[in-house]
């Protein structure tokens, strides 16, 4: 029988998951589908009850429901506890096991795909939700010089920047706070891409030779990195290599394989074009 798999988000329209998973599974030889699935505000929970009733074996989660996700499980991978989000479900039994792949498919982008090495680079995230929490861990293992997180709520950054100081060097505060301070690589972990809204960031917080990093995606530049462009950002790069390499770690866990992404994250750069 058809394993069962699906993405959970509101909005998840926009979602190249689908794609993503049946080029992954065609690749691999694994009879699976997999699906967009919107799930209402405030039913995420029963939403994947519902899914786990209809014989569904394991589904990704997106904005917003990372967080909820996480207190759903019944059992979660070391990644998914030090994050305290998940964006990855698999269902064994009565059994919801959570992790969360989005670290290590930031990680892999950036080294692997972009070619840029972390130790000794300043970083700056800015957010912090569940997107930010999920990678943090990942970029400290890669031993950056240092890691800034800003948030329009300085309280928010700061607590997570406590949460995971013993990781490495981590500071926190709010936009207005990095005002002076340059970074090698800058991640846009908040959804104000998806909104279509630009984030108040002070001029020069660019480095020479940068990277401006949106973990979203979609056609054309995103407001956070038209902006990251005029204020003098060396390269750009949104969040479809993300997505591409998370969805293998995913995969890995539904089916016990890892696909090749480089094919499928090229035919999906075509199609962006």
């Amino acid at each position: 029988m058809t394993d069962r798999y699906c993405v959970l988000g509101n909005p998840v329209a926009h979602s190249r998951s689908p794609a993503i998973h049946a080029r992954f599974a065609a690749q691999c030889g694994q009879d699976i589908t997999y699906e967009a699935m919107l799930a209402p505000l405030d039913g995420f929970a029963e939403t994947v009850r519902r899914f786990i009733a209809g014989g569904g074996k394991g589904a990704n989660v997106t904005v917003p429901f990372k967080e909820e996700a996480f207190r759903l499980c019944t059992r979660r991978s070391t990644c998914a506890e030090r994050a305290g989000a998940v964006n990855t479900l698999a269902f064994v039994g009565d059994e919801i096991f959570g992790d969360n792949t989005d670290g290590a498919g930031l990680v892999r982008d950036i080294e692997i795909n972009l070619g840029l090495a972390l130790p000794g680079k300043r970083i700056l995230l800015l957010g912090a939700g569940g997107a930010a929490r999920g990678v943090i861990a990942p970029l400290l293992v890669g031993r950056p010089a240092g890691l800034f997180i800003a948030n329009r709520s300085a309280d928010k950054a700061e607590a997570l920047a406590r949460q995971f100081a013993d990781n490495g060097t981590v500071d926190a505060g709010n936009f207005a706070k990095i005002a002076g301070l340059q970074f090698d690589i800058v991640i846009n972990a908040t959804s104000a891409s998806l909104a279509g809204d630009s984030l108040p960031l002070p001029d020069g917080i660019f480095a020479p030779g940068s990277l401006a990093y949106d973990m979203m995606y979609g056609k054309g530049e995103t407001p956070f990195l038209a902006r990251a462009r005029a204020q003098g950002a060396g390269r750009l790069a949104d969040g479809l290599g993300m997505l591409v390499e998370q969805a293998a770690e995913a995969f890995l866990v539904w089916r016990g394989m890892r696909p090749e992404t480089t094919p499928v994250l090229a035919e999906l750069r075509l199609q962006l074009a």
